[in-house]
């Protein structure tokens, strides 16, 4: 009987079961180590002083390892440990107006961030039976993006050009632009400097952003396992959001550089380089991560995922190997011009080459009504700007029409940084251009024109742009109207 007791009042002592590795040799965040012979690809390790790595690759006899935080210097003849886990991060609403590394811990000294659950870094995208057809609204905020290119929640849209030619600015404005729109942005910064980081979160917090933001630091100064690491991140700190039924938008600048990244961590493990020295999977790493995106039926949530991945390409060469890579698995480009920028028409976006293959399903009725021809007319306007320049003779009356309107779009398609426009009253500019009273105007006049008449409209008529976006079509009502404020506006009887 007092045996029975004893055993009683034992307990069972926890215990742990892991491998042990010794690292064989050192190679920037490279690590080779023997042992380990149960590991598996992407599966975590605990490195030396409360470090952590992520396995990439391994043979009969070494696993190579990515080191993604280091705590202190890993020298041949450390041990690591492997408990045979893969890479879970915390996500929660907590993460909303904070910044992040990562691994998901707050850089922004301001305090420990509790999490909801743990999500993994590297899950399946979702499959087509999971999914519904795309063709809610995003509004970006940039009149020639909503009214020509428009984009719809859950798309992938690339933002491809060369440096400097506002790509970082188009999906930084479409962030403001979701401020009290119920969608939950993520900017995602990989391999830039701090300086630039620090930029961002100015803007973004002089325009109020950050409460439905949050930024993902990548930045060049963090370790290689980091920036690699930085967009798969933001893509399941995504996924949380959208499985609960929120929409979600995802900026990731840029891709190029993070194929850069892991071009070095693929040469550091030896592995054959293919086309400009990219390692064959590159495609793969890419693909897996733009699929990611999408709507989900609402068993699953209802929710949606957008992404704007930019991609920075050399003099206008769209033809590089990682620029042809995300052209071919993205639902669309807007391709930034250097040409154009140089011109002072920003944002610089080239008609010819840009496009979104979601089409006008995606837009507002009324947006669609208005902006039908305004891609075709801007072209022909650009080429015959071009042949007007060559020729020394008089043109055309008819063609002094269109070159006159051409100006008129370019003006009104012109728009300044980080002020975003609502998309009712992007309605009302079309309009006014449709009715043609904009086309004999001078730049300072149509801009002056911008600022009153909507000025103008909210005074006299304040339950219109309420009613535009309410409905999202123009009545013959509110057509009437604004054709008689236009009269009125230019002085016409």
């Amino acid at each position: 009987m007092p045996e029975n007791r004893a055993t009683n009042n034992l307990t069972a002592a926890r215990f742990e079961v892991h491998e042990v590795g010794v690292v064989k040799s050192v190679r920037e965040c490279i690590l080779k180590v023997t042992g380990l012979p149960s590991c598996i690809n992407n599966q975590i390790v605990e490195l030396p002083h409360g470090g952590r790595g992520m396995v990439l690759g391994f043979d009969e006899e070494e696993v190579q390892i990515l080191v993604l935080t280091a705590k202190k210097f890993i020298r041949t003849g450390d041990e690591v440990y492997s408990k045979g886990e893969f890479l879970y991060l915390p996500v929660g609403e907590n993460f909303l107006g904070r910044v992040v590394n990562s691994l998901c811990e707050p850089v922004d000294e301001m305090g420990e961030i509790i999490p909801a659950a743990f999500y993994p870094v590297f899950a399946e995208a979702a499959g087509v039976l999971d999914r519904i057809p795309v063709e809610k609204t995003l509004e970006t905020g940039t009149l020639i993006l909503d009214a020509v290119i428009p984009i719809a929640k859950g798309q992938r849209q690339l933002l491809i050009g060369d440096r400097l030619t506002g790509k970082t600015t188009v999906g930084i404005d479409a962030i403001i632009n979701q401020r009290g729109k119920d969608v939950i942005c993520i900017y995602c910064c990989i391999g830039k400097t701090y300086v630039s980081l620090m930029k961002i979160l100015n803007i973004f917090r002089e325009k109020k952003a950050m409460e439905h933001t949050i930024v993902i630091s990548g930045i060049a100064s963090a370790s290689m396992g980091e920036q690699y690491l930085a967009p798969y991140t933001a893509a399941m700190l995504g996924e949380y959001f959208m499985r609960k039924g929120k929409d979600v938008f995802v900026v990731f600048d840029d891709l190029t550089k993070h194929a850069w990244v892991y071009r070095q961590i693929s040469l550091l493990l030896e592995r054959a380089p293919g086309r400009e020295a990219y390692p064959g999977d590159i495609f793969y790493v890419h693909s897996q991560l733009m699929e990611r995106a999408g709507y989900l039926k609402t068993e699953l949530g209802g929710g949606s995922m957008t992404f704007f991945p930019i991609v920075e390409i050399l003099q206008g060469d769209v033809t590089g190997y990682i620029s042809t890579n995300l052209i071919s698995m993205t639902d669309g480009q807007i391709y930034f011009n250097t040409g154009l920028f140089k011109k002072g028409i920003k944002p610089a976006i080239d008609f010819g080459l840009s496009v979104s293959r979601i089409g006008n399903k995606a837009q507002w009725p009324a947006m669609r009504e208005l902006s039908g021809r305004l891609r075709l007319e801007y072209i022909q306007y650009q080429e015959l700007l071009q042949m007007t320049q060559l020729r020394t003779t008089n043109i055309s009356k008819e063609a002094e029409e269109k070159i006159r309107r051409g100006h008129a779009i370019t003006q009104l398609l012109t728009q300044d940084k980080n002020k975003p426009i609502p998309m009712e009253v992007e309605v009302v500019y079309l309009f006014a251009l449709s009715s043609g009273v904009l086309d004999n105007l001078s730049p300072s006049d149509i801009k002056r024109f911008q600022v009153e008449f909507i000025n103008r409209l909210k005074d006299r008529y304040p339950d219109l742009l309420p009613e535009i976006r309410n409905t999202q079509v123009l009545t013959d009502s509110n057509k009437a109207r604004l054709r008689e404020e236009l009269n009125q506006y230019f002085g016409v009887t």
